[in-house]
């Protein structure tokens, strides 16, 4: 299983990129990180610069096709710099066009909502996105993890760095990996 990370190239919460690249690689699968700019990318722990990752492949080089999954970590500053960037969206419009499954957890709905991906979907993520998600025609709820088979393409969220533990293992059942 080939999964793309989506990243800015800063702002990435360094747990919510770490946690699930090491789980999805743990399972066998194939962990690539994918970002608006070649280099690197620069992650933070909450608002204090943390460790910086090589960038595999650019959204502008690749496609949805090349990947099995999708996964989006949260941080303020990534999702909000990714939705700015029209290559990124319509990178992330495509896995769900071909019916592929999304994780994305924390701020990162924020990146699906610029796709216009979560109308008719339920959904969490941090407290603080739940009136926009709303707004973009999704259902909130504040759990832990949340699976929404609603339309084609599997949609797993979660809210914060604590519900890493229950986002992970929710991606890893429906990445079938």
């Amino acid at each position: 299983m080939r999964v793309a990370f989506l990243v800015a190239p800063e702002g990435v919460e360094q747990v919510e990129l770490t946690e699930p690249w090491k789980a999805v690689g743990n399972a066998g699968g194939e962990p690539i990180l994918v970002s608006t700019a070649e280099g690197e990318v620069q992650a933070f722990h909450h608002l204090d610069k943390a460790d910086t990752f090589p960038v595999d492949r650019t959204v502008s080089g690749t496609t949805a096709a090349d990947f099995d999954a999708l996964v989006l970590p949260g941080g303020v500053a990534n999702p909000d710099a990714l939705r700015t960037d029209g290559t990124a969206v319509s990178f992330v419009k495509g896995f769900f066009s071909a019916g592929k499954p999304v994780a994305a957890i924390c701020h990162a709905p924020w990146t699906l909502i610029e796709a216009d991906v979560v109308r008719g979907r339920t959904l969490t993520s941090w407290p603080s996105l739940r009136t926009d998600l709303r707004n973009a025609g999704a259902t909130w709820v504040d759990e832990q993890v949340t699976v929404c088979t609603a339309a084609p393409g599997t949609l797993i969220t979660s809210r914060k760095p604590d519900d890493l533990n229950a986002f992970c293992t929710a991606l890893l059942k429906e990445f079938n990996a």
